[in-house]
C-alpha cells in the first residue's frame, strides 16, 4: 500500500518546486504512473486480505475502488487544463495540491483497517472537496452547494461517530481483523439494531439515498470539472463500501433494512423521472447518479454474495461512465459557456468525433449488451428477483426510464438542428480525445473479465 501513499504525498513537492511551465506535465505523468502501479492491485490472491501492515491491507473490495480513485487522478488533472490556464500560478499549485490531498485521503480511506482511521479519513475528504467546490465552482450558488454538502455530510456522519465509539468501548477494538474474530452477537439485540443504524444513515446521506440527496445536484452543478468527476466516479463510491463493510460486519434482522431498499428502489424511479424533465446538462447527469446509486444500496442490503457481486460491479463502471458524462458536458460548456441543453443543440454537426465518444458513453449509461453496467444490471436484478419478485416491476420501469432520459440527452445534444449562434467555435484537442479514451479504453476491457472488480464474492 505504501508504494500508492507515498508516491501520491511526493506529488506534493513535485507540484510546489517544479518549473511553472512543466507543473502540469510533470504532476499528470506522475499520477499516470501511480495509476499504472495502482493496477496490480487488481490481480490479488483469492485470499480474504493481503495485509501490508498492522494499519493497512486490503481485499477484493477495497482494490478495485482504490485502482478507480488512482486511475482517476490524472484524469481530473487532464481535464482541468482548460479550466484553469488563466489562473495565477500559485492558484494553480493549489488546485493541483488539493486534488492531490483529496486522493490520499481516498487510498487511507479504502485501505485502513482501523474503523476510526477510516472515519478520520473519511471526513478529510470533506476539506479539499468542500474547497475545490467553493473556490473554483462557476456560479455564485457554489457557497450555497457546499453549505449543503458539509452539513449533510457531518450531520450524517455524526451517527456513526457515536456508533464506532460505542463498538470500541463494547469490544475493546475498532479493527476490522479483530472484529471479524468477535463475536458481535454478544451485543443486545436493541443496541446492535441502534449500532446498524448509526452507521448507515452516514453511507446513505453519502451515496446518497434518495431523500438524502438535496446535496447532490447543487454540489454537482457548481463544483468545476474535477469536483464533479471525483464527486460522481469515487466519493459516492465511499458510501457503498462503508455499507458492504458494515453489513458483512453486523448480523441485524433483514427487516431493518426493508425501508432503505424501498426508498432506494423508488428513489430509482423518481430520480429517473426528474432526469426526464431537466434542461441543465450537468443536473441530469446528477439525478442519474442518484439512480443508479439506488441500485447498488438495494442489492449491498440483501447481502447475499451475487448482490455484492452486483454492487461492486456497478460502483465501479459507474465511476468510469459518470466521470465520462462530466467531461462531455464540460467539453460542451467551454465552449458554449452555457450548460443548457435548449442551447446546446447539435454539436454532431460540427465535431463529429466527439459525437462518436456521446454514442459510447450514453449506450453505456443505459446498459445496452455487451456494456460492464449491463452485467451489473443484470447481476443485481437477479439478486432482487431472488429477494422479492416485485422488484422486477422496479428494474424494469428503471431500465425504460433510463433509457429515455439518455436518449433525450444525446438527441437534444448531438442530433437537434444546429442554432444560428454558433459560430467560431474551438475546435476539439487532442487533450480531449485522450481522456475519453482513458475513460472508455477501461470500461471495454472490464467487459472480457468483470472478476477483477467484483469484490471476489461470486
Amino acid at each position: 500500500m505504501l508504494k500508492i501513499l507515498i508516491p501520491t504525498v511526493a506529488l506534493l513537492p513535485t507540484t510546489w518546486l517544479s518549473n511553472y511551465k512543466w507543473v502540469w506535465t510533470h504532476t499528470t505523468f506522475g499520477s499516470l504512473l501511480i495509476a499504472l502501479m495502482s493496477l496490480s492491485l487488481l490481480g490479488l490472491p483469492m485470499e480474504l486480505n493481503m495485509m501490508t501492515n498492522k494499519y493497512m491491507s486490503l481485499d477484493h473490495v477495497s482494490s478495485p475502488l482504490l485502482v478507480l480513485t488512482c486511475w482517476l487522478m490524472p484524469l481530473m488533472l487532464l481535464a482541468s487544463q482548460n479550466h484553469l490556464k488563466y489562473s495565477p500560478p500559485n492558484r494553480q499549485r493549489t488546485y493541483i495540491s488539493l486534488l492531490i490531498t483529496l486522493q490520499a485521503s481516498l487510498v487511507l480511506s479504502f485501505s485502513v483497517t482501523e474503523l476510526m482511521m477510516f472515519y478520520i479519513a473519511f471526513e478529510t475528504t470533506l476539506v479539499p472537496t468542500l474547497i475545490i467546490i467553493t473556490r473554483w465552482g462557476n456560479q455564485t450558488e457554489r457557497l450555497n452547494a457546499g453549505t449543503y454538502f458539509l452539513f449533510y455530510t457531518l450531520m450524517g456522519s455524526l451517527p456513526l461517530l457515536v456508533s464506532l465509539m460505542y463498538l470500541s468501548q463494547y469490544t475493546g477494538t475498532l479493527s476490522l481483523i479483530n472484529l471479524e474474530l468477535t463475536n458481535l452477537n454478544l451485543i443486545p439485540s436493541n443496541s446492535s439494531e441502534l449500532l446498524w443504524l448509526g452507521c448507515m444513515v452516514a453511507f446513505m446521506v453519502k451515496m446518497p439515498l434518495y431523500g438524502m440527496h438535496l446535496w447532490l445536484p447543487k454540489a454537482h452543478v457548481e463544483a468545476p470539472i474535477a469536483g464533479s468527476m471525483v464527486l460522481a466516479a469515487v466519493l459516492l463510491k465511499l458510501g457503498g463500501y462503508g455499507i458492504i463493510r458494515i453489513t458483512m460486519m453486523f448480523s441485524v434482522s433483514v427487516s431493518m433494512s426493508h425501508p432503505f431498499m424501498i426508498m432506494a428502489l423508488w428513489g430509482v424511479l423518481m430520480s429517473g423521472m426528474i432526469c426526464t424533465r431537466q434542461t441543465d446538462l450537468k443536473a441530469l447527469i446528477a439525478y442519474s447518479s442518484i439512480s443508479h446509486m439506488g441500485l447498488v444500496i438495494a442489492s449491498t442490503l440483501i447481502q447475499t454474495p451475487w448482490s455484492f457481486t452486483g454492487a461492486m460491479i456497478m460502483m465501479t463502471a459507474h465511476g468510469l461512465i459518470s466521470s465520462a458524462m462530466f467531461c462531455l458536458a464540460n467539453i460542451n460548456y467551454e465552449r458554449l459557456h452555457s450548460r443548457s441543453l435548449l442551447l446546446t443543440r447539435g454539436m454532431q454537426t460540427i465535431f463529429t468525433a466527439m459525437s462518436m465518444w456521446w454514442l459510447i458513453v450514453n449506450l453505456s449509461n443505459m446498459a445496452l449488451p455487451p456494456t460492464l453496467n449491463l452485467w451489473a444490471e443484470l447481476i443485481i436484478m437477479t439478486s432482487l428477483f431472488n429477494w422479492s419478485v416485485l422488484t422486477v416491476l422496479f428494474m424494469g420501469l428503471g431500465m425504460l426510464i433510463t433509457a429515455m432520459y439518455t436518449l433525450y440527452m444525446f438527441m437534444m445534444t448531438q442530433r437537434s438542428p444546429l442554432p444560428d449562434y454558433m459560430t467560431n467555435l474551438q475546435p476539439t484537442h487532442t487533450r480531449e480525445h485522450c481522456l475519453m479514451a482513458l475513460h472508455i479504453l477501461p470500461t471495454i476491457l472490464l467487459i472480457f473479465k468483470p472478476e477483477l472488480v467484483s469484490g471476489g464474492f461470486s
